[in-house]
């Protein structure tokens, strides 16, 4: 198991996240990690916030959870947001 870190020097996160969650261990480690980096972090829960097909409609048949958007770019899931924050310095 790898454990992420924010760096001392790393920004903190000023934009606001958006979490697609279903409760897997993917899920928990991006709420995590998400977390750790500040800022504001919205989780949207399957079955509290929204249906699956709400899901599916919005991110498309092929889409596994979680799904992150951060400030007004959807990102993908958390494979695609781990590059993103590294590209940027976050981790």
């Amino acid at each position: 198991m790898v454990t992420l870190q924010k760096e001392s020097s790393s920004p903190t996160m000023n934009k606001t996240v958006v979490l697609y969650s279903n409760g897997n261990q993917e899920c928990e480690r991006a709420r995590d990690l998400l977390t750790k980096l500040g800022g504001e972090l919205l989780e949207y829960n399957l079955g509290k916030d929204f249906k699956e097909n709400d899901f599916t409609n919005e991110f498309g048949s092929t889409a596994e959870y979680p799904q992150i958007s951060i400030g007004y770019e959807h990102i993908g899931g958390l494979k695609e947001t781990l590059n993103y924050l590294k590209d940027r310095k976050y981790i």
